[in-house]
């Protein structure tokens, strides 16, 4: 691995250069002598061991450290269109109040929005919502405010009036990130909640008119709000982009938009591109119609997606709850879940586990719920239960350029030891070991085992099946291999992944490390 010295010595994580209690940094850049060199190198399986020249201070670097934080992999911010899944169009992603945590939160971080149904209908439980994952944001509306009929209202959002496609708050810097939005009754016709992707909008229109993608993205507008206690002004343009040209931020809302002041031709310029991104946005193609109903919790990234509601009588009762929230509180929220090993996996199983599997008539987490129900019936011991449950978890992973084997050993070790990772990591050279030593053992392989056995290099050669055999947890990797090709039938059914925490849980105490 070829990486810059500098870049190396920087990221020393020794006890001189990095506080053991917080992990950062004891250094500053002109602390570092310059320039920097790497006068002796020695690798081993787990470890790159550095001598820098020319103080002569020594490193230590773990191999997966190096692999999730080598350059090349560009900065991994999440508010960017590159860390979104975006879209035309999508079924409403609806999650149950008290259950799991992490699928809602990431449903808002990466398709910006996610609806919780059972909130209960009581006044301030969407304040609970958002204290879930971080802090209320407190504004001129208030800690909570209220999307109802008004009297006199200071604001179109409380009336029965339509409101079309738009970012809340745009006369603020920054704009809330996140907005909450919880129905206490509804019982109008009308006043149905549409949402929009702007940034699935503005990539087409990048594709489609790119002038007019650089009039929205390159020129600042301003917006405003004015009542009797407050006049607030922000200037940004309609589509933010990042230094590189990546999507960031939509801020689009026609009631609040000021008189430009440009020249002529610049405001001719900018109201053809502002009217082909409006026509855009109101496209039905692109918009997600849903009707809140009491319960109902919307939250979603308002530096993203647009909302709106169909018109509805002033005479009809709608109440909603509304509060604001920070993105970075949620993003935080779910990067501490992440690190929580039965919580990270029973999100990968809900959520890419559902995947098909590699052409096998079952899902990928179906796959491993069967290998283990496998290892239960047989006695297994609890790592080797865990170990055929999570043999292709490297399947499940974001890409990591590993091969899945390796992936997800690697991605498990942070929380289990050799035990359940060797057999994950080594169940791969199995399938080839005992295709060389057995003979019917490659006439048991389905179709698409066949077909990856030829990727991963075919039966193993005399002397490669006889070193594998020596290895301390080949006997184990051979068993996961057994149960792996054994727990594809589409008619067999196994316990689903509750069943098997407790077996989790208890190699995680046993080894110190809660789950």
């Amino acid at each position: 691995m070829d990486l810059p010295a500098v870049w190396l010595r920087d990221n020393c994580r020794c006890a001189k250069c990095r506080d053991p209690r917080t992990g950062q940094k004891l250094f500053d850049i002109t602390d570092l002598p310059d320039p920097i060199t790497v006068t002796d190198r020695v690798e081993d399986e787990f470890a790159v061991h550095l001598v820098f020249g020319p103080d002569g201070h020594r490193s230590t670097f773990d191999r997966a450290w190096l692999h999730e934080n080598q350059p090349g992999r560009g900065e991994q911010d999440f508010r960017v269109e590159s860390a979104k899944d975006l879209w035309p169009s999508i079924d409403p992603p609806v999650f149950t109040w008290g259950g799991p945590e992490l699928p809602w939160l990431e449903s808002v971080l990466c398709r910006g929005f996610a609806v919780l149904s059972e909130v209960p209908v009581e006044p301030g439980a969407v304040l609970r919502v958002a204290e879930s994952f971080g802090y209320v944001r407190e504004t001129n509306y208030g800690r909570l405010f209220h999307v109802r009929v008004e009297a006199e209202p200071n604001n179109l959002a409380f009336t029965g009036l339509p409101i079309s496609p738009h970012t809340d708050n745009p006369y603020r810097d920054p704009v809330p990130t996140v907005q909450l939005l919880h129905c206490l009754e509804n019982a109008v016709e009308g006043g149905e909640t549409t949402l929009v992707d702007g940034f699935h909008a503005a990539a087409v229109l990048r594709e489609r008119d790119p002038a007019a993608f650089r009039a929205l993205s390159g020129t600042p507008v301003t917006f405003e709000f004015a009542d009797r206690d407050a006049v607030l002004r922000a200037s940004r343009p309609l589509i933010g982009v990042d230094p590189r040209g990546r999507i960031r931020e939509i801020r689009f809302n026609n009631r609040s938009l000021r008189p430009l002041g440009w020249s002529a031709e610049e405001i001719t310029e900018f109201y053809r591109a502002y009217r082909v991104f409006a026509e855009l946005l109101a496209e039905p193609a692109h918009q997600v119609r849903m009707r809140l109903n009491p319960g109902d919790c919307l939250v979603f990234d308002n530096t993203r997606v647009l909302h709106a509601r169909t018109g509805f009588a002033d005479t009809g009762r709608r109440h909603l709850e509304g509060c604001y929230a920070d993105l970075d509180s949620l993003a935080s929220r779910v990067e501490v879940l992440r690190r929580e090993p039965l919580v990270a996996l029973s999100a990968l199983f809900a959520g890419a586990g559902a995947q098909d599997y590699l052409g096998e008539e079952v899902t990928q987490a179906e796959h491993m719920l069967q290998a283990a129900a496998r290892a239960e019936a047989a006695g297994a011991p609890d790592h080797l239960v865990a170990a055929a449950l999570l043999h292709d978890i490297g399947h499940v992973l974001p890409e990591t350029g590993q091969h899945h084997d390796e992936a997800g050993a690697a991605w498990l070790a942070r929380w289990f030891g050799q035990e359940v990772t060797e057999p994950v990591r080594l169940h791969v050279a199995a399938k080839r070991y005992l295709c060389a030593v057995e003979p019917d053992y490659f006439g048991r392989l389905s179709a698409a085992s066949v077909h990856t056995l030829s990727l991963q290099g075919g039966p193993m050669t005399a002397e490669q099946a006889g070193e594998f055999a020596a290895g301390p947890y080949a006997a184990d990797a051979v068993a996961v291999r057994r149960w792996d090709e054994a727990a594809k039938d589409p008619a067999l059914a196994s316990p689903p992944l509750e069943h098997f925490l407790p077996v989790l849980r208890r190699i995680l105490e046993r080894a110190g490390r809660p789950g």
